[in-house]
């Protein structure tokens, strides 16, 4: 049984859910396949999906293979194999394998670049009005969340840097979801300290910095 956790009177009887926002955690991370990986909802296809990443990392990372011997050799396997096997068919009375013709949509590589340009143009956008000092809170934030990711990118390599994310991605929605009470409980009482911190330090240095006008972004 999950502990209870007390709600905190001064800030009603119902916790605070920072990560909720009305949708489940499957529709967070998008719905469909990938999501139901990410959630391991088919234990067998996330464990692989695992198992693929992990070998990843330790062939380019671990055993420091380079990515154009891997691809060729995997591709002169690949070519070994059916050329065996359709060599080898006869002899047998087999129908020799047959190979599914691989279409890629052009339409697919147009929705993907698509989605790319906004998504880079949203984050430029974004990080721009933060820049500008017009909500000091999330500027600090953002600063303080980029100097950490270039402590930790220069402590390890890239390769490590990805699998690191893809571990955090691979595993903390399906943590969350088995344990969703007790992370909002401390993450609701952990953002209270830090706006009470927050306005402390506000009302006591960051107030008296004078600030220019902040120019407005034409188009």
């Amino acid at each position: 049984m999950p502990p209870h956790f007390p709600s905190n009177p001064d800030h009603g009887p119902h916790v605070v859910r920072p990560f909720h926002r009305h949708k489940s955690i499957h529709r967070i991370l998008g719905g469909g396949k990938a999501a139901d990986i990410l959630l391991w909802k088919n234990r067998k296809v996330s464990a692989g999906v695992l198992a693929g990443a992990t070998l990843t990392w330790f062939l380019f990372d671990v055993v420091e293979y380079n990515a154009v011997p891997l691809l060729c050799q995997i591709a002169i396997f690949a070519m070994l194999a059916i050329f065996i096997a359709s060599n080898a068919a006869p002899l047998f009375d087999r129908a020799p394998p047959k190979i599914p013709q691989v279409v890629v949509s052009e339409h697919a590589f147009r929705e993907m670049a698509m989605t790319i340009h906004h998504k880079l143009e949203y984050a430029a956008s974004l990080l721009y009005d933060i820049a500008c000092g017009k909500d000091l809170k999330k500027f600090l934030m953002v600063v303080g969340s980029l100097l950490l990711l270039s402590v930790i990118g220069g402590s390890c390599s890239f390769t490590s840097l990805l699998y690191l994310g893809f571990l955090c991605a691979h595993t903390l929605p399906v943590l969350y979801q088995h344990y969703e009470t007790e992370v909002d409980h401390l993450v609701a009482r952990g953002g209270q300290d830090i706006k009470k911190f927050y306005e402390k330090v506000d009302s006591n240095l960051l107030n008296k910095i004078p600030r220019g006008p902040v120019k407005t972004k034409f188009r």
